[in-house]
């Protein structure tokens, strides 16, 4: 990790574009430590039976049927970034078509900065990450799923947890995202179109709100179902991982704070907290085979309102 050689690469920003995105992943690195990768024959080992047992697991108890993506990584901080700066240039790609910067220059140097900055940060936090390729150029590729391994080392480390208990934690958690993507093969389209309506207004000065409103409500799905399914396949009680989890999440310094709220990442903690109570009300209610309904067709996503009252989601879809 060099900070000086990352603070370089960025004000050598350069091209016609807002963000020279090509040194934003170069500046990340360049201000992250990678952290190791040296996994012993038990830890290769370990990854592979967790996402056996989470996919058995999880398609039993959900009641639904998805294959595990046939690339799962696991990674290092490095690769993390190469495997997502493509994605932040994708999403930011009907924004730059729109700015105009009094200063070119400094513009593009300061929003290299800010989103080099931005990767870095997630880099250094992210465990592990399911990838449907929202907004790829080639969506009928293979989904991804990933293990950045030294950040589920250090973690399980400063929250005194077993590190294979927690590594299959997070095996279980992506997943269920997968299991989530391969229930509803209209999810990812629908994502997207809301996903680049929302930019695109913003992008001409507007705002969607019917757009946002609805990613809003979908991404709760997304969240809440997962932790349904979690929480009832898991082989042990999450308590107490939750509780330390949550508890570092609300810790960190003001840098800290000041880019989770950047990220969105309070957003996605609000979506989580509706997630779980809709589900759980659902599952006590009609069982946890019901709750997959959601994902029969993008109408039966549960709305912004019926997610505050799902007995008003099983009378509309589920009576």
């Amino acid at each position: 990790m060099n900070l000086l050689r990352s603070v370089r690469t960025v004000a050598e920003a350069s091209g016609t574009g807002v963000v020279d995105w090509d040194r934003v992943g170069r500046a990340a690195k360049e201000g992250t430590d990678p952290g190791s990768l040296d996994l012993s024959p038990a830890d290769r080992a370990g990854y592979a039976s967790d996402v056996r047992d989470a996919r058995d697991r999880l398609g039993s108890v959900g009641g639904i049927s998805f294959a595990v993506p046939p690339t799962v990584e696991v990674q290092n901080r490095h690769h993390w970034i190469d495997a997502n700066v493509e994605t932040f240039r994708t999403v930011m790609a009907p924004v730059e078509s729109h700015a105009a910067p009094a200063f070119p220059e400094l513009s593009r140097i300061a929003n290299t900065g800010t989103m080099s900055v931005l990767l870095a940060f997630l880099a250094r936090n992210v465990l592990g990450q399911y990838d449907p390729l929202l907004l790829a150029d080639e969506p009928d590729g293979d989904h991804g799923l990933y293990f950045v391994h030294p950040n589920v080392v250090r973690v399980a480390d400063e929250l005194d947890v077993s590190y294979p208990r927690f590594r299959r934690w997070i095996a279980f958690h992506e997943v269920a995202h997968a299991a989530e993507f391969g229930a509803a093969p209209w999810l990812p389209d629908y994502l997207e179109s809301r996903m680049e309506d929302g930019v695109a207004a913003i992008a001409a000065g507007e705002l969607d709100r019917d757009a946002f409103r609805e990613l809003d409500a979908a991404m709760t799905a997304v969240e809440g179902y997962a932790e349904l399914l979690m929480d009832r396949a898991f082989d042990d009680a999450t308590d107490d991982l939750r509780r330390k989890l949550d508890a570092r999440r609300s810790g960190g310094g003001p840098i800290s704070r000041i880019l989770r709220q950047l990220l969105g990442l309070g957003l996605k903690r609000r979506q989580y907290e509706r997630g779980v109570a809709f589900f759980d009300h659902v599952a006590d209610e009609r069982g946890v085979a019901a709750a997959a309904a959601v994902w029969d067709e993008p109408t039966a996503l549960p709305t912004d309102a019926e997610i505050d009252d799902p007995a008003a989601w099983i009378r509309r879809v589920n009576p």
